[in-house]
């Protein structure tokens, strides 16, 4: 699996909430941070740091754009998804995060899955460990380990 992110995780307490979860999963699992440097309109700029997250896609990967329009799944179908996708033989699920402006519908059109974490905004650099924290959980799940609770 693979997790693309907008901006580098600077602050501590992101990057451990990162951390603590993505050492749990027993998957592979990979973040790559991209960023735009330049100065340009929003409309500009969300474009292009999509455009640098979709460079970073294997060839033949699942590809989950995580948005506020996606579809707001529960863990356990989270976990089936991964699942199905898994038993599919598909090589690589890659997660992109868009930055402050979300990502553009470069992202959403290339998507296998839209995804939503809820209807609540979340700054970008915090869903890095809260999609962490789900793959962890999806991989509980599918072992039928007691972590999650319905």
């Amino acid at each position: 699996m693979l997790i693309c992110a907008v901006g580098r995780a600077r602050k501590e307490a992101a990057r451990a909430l990162y951390e603590d979860y993505a050492r749990l999963v027993r998957w592979p699992l990979d973040l790559v941070e991209v960023e735009v440097r330049k100065q340009l309109p929003d409309a500009a700029k969300r474009a292009a740091e999509t455009q640098l997250l979709l460079d970073k896609v294997p060839e033949g990967a699942v590809v989950v754009a995580l948005d506020e329009t996606g579809k707001a799944l529960s863990s356990r179908a989270f976990a089936k998804r991964i699942g199905g996708w898994r038993d599919d033989g598909r090589a690589c699920i890659t997660f992109l995060i868009g930055g402050a402006d979300g990502l553009d519908d470069a992202a959403r059109n290339r998507a296998d899955l839209t995804l939503s974490l809820g209807r609540l905004t979340w700054p970008h650099l915090l869903v890095r460990g809260m999609l962490a924290e789900q793959i962890y959980r999806a991989q509980q799940i599918l072992a039928g380990h007691p972590y999650h609770r319905d």
